[in-house]
């Protein structure tokens, strides 16, 4: 294992962190890519070889690539809520194919790259899985649409250059350290705070605790086949549950009122009106909560056949997450 050498991009970010680290604690050789601006705060102390630029910053990707093995892409704009997507298409799409185009160059085992199960489709009778391409990335607005694009993008590049790649669909993450937070772990922190008296009734979605989804990108640069891609998550989570389990891992007051969903839609049409109008990004949005409203259960079968990935329980890594978000708030205050 030791000799492998890997660079991750991303790796200031939630779970390109947990990658990075979990290289690190298996003796492997890591490179990290970094913007000068990004806090390294998920990464401290830890025996990395850092390089500088982003992800159009062309020499700074060769030089980065350079002599690797594997590259784990941990970069994603997911702000789902923006009322202009260009921002976010220039992140997902326009700088994930300038990496691709040097990655193709590279001498590479392979090119991990993290999707998201929003590019899974949504079969009415059963779980889904891989087989089941994205035929309503229109409902998800943005967001989603740059994230089809991405994927497709990466997989076009393994079918017709050779490029080693996998796409791992990796569900929300949920765990320790996630400093920024991400926007699912917004919610655990403000029910670790007491701070969420309600719940929305019927919102649940797929879910993953952010170490096993470290892990099975890192199976995946291992054994995962070319082209392919995989499903990672591990179960599929309502909302009351996220926020109860938050709150109570940590002694706080759970949400106790649950609200229909038809009403929160509408609250979100007046959030969207409100946004138009203000000529703002509200985080209360149509789009966010129907992303919550329409993914369906989905089966991880392939990950757990072709990686041996063997996820634990979200729910104990939400208590983590709580945990966390506690003693951060505490170290503040």
């Amino acid at each position: 294992m030791g000799d492998r050498r890997n660079l991750v991009i991303g790796a200031s970010g939630f779970l390109g962190s947990h990658v990075t680290q979990r290289l690190v604690e298996r003796g492997e050789s890591v490179r990290v890519m970094l913007r000068r601006t990004s806090s390294t705060k998920a990464i401290e102390g830890l025996d990395v070889e850092k390089h500088y630029g982003d992800i159009f910053d062309t020499e700074a990707l060769r030089a980065a690539m350079d002599g690797c093995d594997n590259v784990f892409y941990c970069v994603v704009d997911t702000r789902a809520w923006l009322r202009d997507p260009q921002p976010v298409y220039r992140t997902n799409v326009d700088g994930l194919r300038n990496v691709l185009d040097v990655a193709k160059t590279a001498d590479l085992n392979k090119f991990v790259f993290t999707s998201t199960i929003g590019t899974i489709g949504i079969p009415h009778d059963r779980p889904a899985t891989e087989d089941d391409a994205n035929e309503w990335q229109d409902l998800g607005g943005g967001y989603i649409r740059s994230r089809v694009e991405a994927e497709r993008l990466v997989l076009r590049h393994a079918e017709e250059d050779g490029l080693p790649a996998v796409a791992m669909c990796v569900a929300n993450t949920y765990g320790a350290g996630d400093w920024q937070p991400t926007p699912h772990g917004s919610l655990v922190a403000a029910a670790a705070a007491g701070r969420m008296p309600f719940y929305v009734n019927g919102l649940a979605t797929e879910s993953v605790g952010i170490d096993d989804a470290a892990e099975a990108l890192i199976l995946a640069s291992e054994k995962g086949r070319p082209g392919q891609r995989y499903i990672i998550s591990e179960r599929y989570l309502s909302l009351r549950d996220l926020l109860t389990t938050a709150a109570e891992a940590v002694g706080a007051r759970p949400p106790k009122v649950g609200l229909p969903l038809p009403l929160v839609y509408r609250l979100c049409a007046l959030g969207d009106v409100a946004a138009r109008v203000l000529r703002r990004d509200l985080l209360l949005s149509t789009t966010s909560v129907r992303l919550l409203d329409v993914l369906p259960p989905m089966d991880h079968t392939k990950a757990v056949q072709e990686l041996g990935w063997s996820p634990g329980s979200t729910l104990a890594a939400v208590e983590q997450a709580a945990r966390f978000f506690r003693d951060r708030d505490s170290s503040r205050a």
